[in-house]
């Protein structure tokens, strides 16, 4: 297993690249399909491709910028571009939702023949196209998530060509064309769970807070139990992107350490890293005047004074004429 950052954003990429390929077909048979065959199911999982490529397209640009250097005006570099990419690919989820249920609606009102021997094959294609792109993208969807918004995209485009399927063999042998409404309403429920998980995690790590992986009590026990710590303040935990998780913290030091502190600072970081994966770490080794400062400290805004804003205007003396 490849450890390199570059390995693993290289291999992402690819597999990424492949999943476009193979969404693209699917997106030309699902529209062409749909209109032939007057399958509102069929067009809406063909709406659903369409954005499943989108998010593809966005999440293999979000790796690219977030392969971006660090500068002095983004200290942290791109890194959050997945973010931004997973949260913009919910928020589309939760659009095509609600587009496929109002068309749902208005065809179980008013059945429309449909063309159900075909609408299967094509479903079929879809299928299996659906299947291989999410293998392509599964390996990398338990910690990336950029790319499991990406796989979600896709996983939840199978899930409803398997509804699309089963409709249609059910409406060749019936007749009951009130189905392919009702198979539509179902793709937009699974739309729209997929779409609240990619946007509940990504307002997470927006707002800084501790990762799923993370137990902060846990980590403070761990980090007391090295030789010539006292205690732990101020400590917050984030994810700056899927990958990359940071912690800062005040360190109260023994005295009979603080000659030592680099090697206590050394062990915290090693511990840290290889116990619960944060690898960017700000610790502070001596704070007297913070000492006994809770564990977690309340962030407050600095204290604002009546006419500290510069408009403009000149606060020296005025000269007189």
């Amino acid at each position: 297993m490849h450890a390199d950052p570059e390995y693993l954003d290289r291999h992402i990429s690819t597999r990424l690249g492949f999943a476009v390929a193979v969404t693209a077909v699917t997106l030309v048979a699902e529209v062409v399909g749909g209109v032939w065959t007057n399958s509102l199911a069929l067009l809406s999982d063909a709406a659903h491709v369409f954005m499943d490529l989108f998010a593809l397209i966005l999440s293999l640009l979000a790796i690219r910028l977030a392969g971006l250097p660090a500068t002095d005006r983004r200290t942290y570099g791109w890194h959050r571009a997945e973010i931004f990419a997973s949260l913009f690919n919910g928020g589309t989820l939760v659009l095509i939702a609600v587009g496929i249920l109002h068309e749902a609606w208005q065809r179980m009102a008013a059945p429309q023949a449909v063309k159900s021997g075909e609408m299967f094959v094509i479903a079929a294609i879809g299928l299996v196209m659906n299947l291989l792109a999410a293998r392509f993208l599964h390996s990398h969807a338990h910690t990336d998530l950029n790319v499991r918004s990406a796989f979600l995209h896709v996983l939840g485009d199978a899930v409803a060509s398997v509804g699309v399927i089963a409709g249609g063999v059910i409406m060749y042998f019936t007749g009951w064309y009130v189905l392919d409404g009702v198979v539509s309403v179902g793709i937009a429920l699974v739309i729209s769970f997929g779409a609240v998980r990619i946007l509940r995690e990504a307002g997470h790590i927006l707002l800084e807070g501790v990762p799923r992986h993370i137990d902060v009590r846990q980590v403070v026990e761990s980090m007391k139990g090295v030789d010539g710590v006292n205690d732990i303040h101020h400590l917050h935990v984030w994810s700056i992107c899927s990958h990359i998780t940071a912690l800062s913290a005040h360190i109260d030091l023994d005295p009979q350490y603080r000659l030592r502190q680099g090697e206590v600072i050394g062990e915290l970081e090693h511990i840290l890293d290889h116990r619960y994966h944060i690898t960017h770490t700000t610790l502070q080794g001596e704070c007297s005047h913070c000492a006994t400062g809770p564990v977690i400290q309340q962030l407050r805004h600095r204290p604002r004074k009546e006419g500290s804003c510069h408009h403009g205007h000149s606060h020296g003396p005025t000269s007189k004429s």
